[in-house]
């Protein structure tokens, strides 16, 4: 059988896998906040990760909402273009220039719980839940499946893989921190989607960018998003690089090729 888009696989008597690295599963849900899951898909495809996609009913709502893009399972390739070219502060081509390579992505319907990561047998990297709802979070927690993004991290624990949860709610209620705690406890990474201010923000795509990088750096992936602190106050001031300019990063002229332009002044359920 011919692998779906053109991907390539590895035979050899083991489960597929692409060519190259196992990939990372993103699974997006219904909370606000779907920058950040756009900033961490172009900063994976940037680092030359493959990525297993799952957009979640309710987050193709939020994404509505939030941006304008009608992401359909049939056109799922050509919204997620758009969705990445977009930055977070409106700008529909901001990223265009540098868009990844979406060739490494292949894209798994939320209501199929017969898809490969579903699967514990199916070899992927981890998970990444960003954002993650109050409601992925509760049902993650319970160990239900009524969809895929469920499923599919219920099997990362299990299988002892890298979990990240980018929690993107406030404020926190009781049953839902309980849930965070048991969460911790199973070997999830409990990521709230809040952003420091000492790497010299100049923009909203900044701060989206410092969760994205911290979403990474939990997983271990390299990346170039927000320049690091290194100890001495007051570094970040003054001088007019933005977040990663300093650090060979995103923003100013310090990035590697293909990421993000440096910051723009006056920039505009589960």
């Amino acid at each position: 059988m011919e692998p779906p888009h053109g991907e390539q696989y590895e035979t050899t008597g083991a489960p597929p896998v692409r060519a190259g690295r196992r990939p990372w599963v993103v699974g997006v849900s219904g909370a606000s906040g779907t920058p950040y899951a756009a900033a961490v898909l172009r900063a994976l495809l940037h680092a030359g990760e493959t990525v297993d996609l799952v957009v979640s009913r309710a987050s193709r709502l939020t994404l509505l909402d939030e941006t304008g893009i009608s992401f359909r399972d049939a056109h799922w390739r050509e919204d997620l273009s758009r969705w990445l070219a977009r930055g977070a502060d409106g700008t529909p081509d901001r990223f265009e220039a540098s868009l990844p390579d979406l060739g490494a992505v292949r894209y798994w319907p939320a209501g199929d719980l017969a898809a490969g990561p579903s699967s514990g047998s199916y070899p992927v990297r981890g998970m990444l839940v960003v954002p993650a709802s109050t409601a992925s979070v509760a049902g993650i927690a319970l160990g239900l499946s009524k969809d895929l993004l469920q499923r599919v991290a219920s099997v990362t624990l299990k299988e002892r893989r890298p979990l990240v949860m980018a929690v993107r709610e406030t404020p926190l209620s009781g049953p839902t921190l309980r849930q965070l705690v048991a969460l911790d406890e199973a070997g999830a990474v409990v990521l709230p989607a809040s952003p420091a201010f000492y790497a010299g923000a100049t923009d909203i795509q900044d701060l989206v960018d410092f969760v994205a990088g911290r979403v990474l750096d939990a997983a271990g992936v390299p990346h170039k998003l927000y320049r690091r602190w290194d100890g001495a106050l007051g570094g970040a001031a003054g001088n007019g690089t933005g977040a990663a300019g300093t650090a060979g990063g995103t923003g100013g002229t310090g990035g590697a090729a293909g990421d993000r332009p440096g910051p723009r002044a006056g920039g505009a359920g589960e």
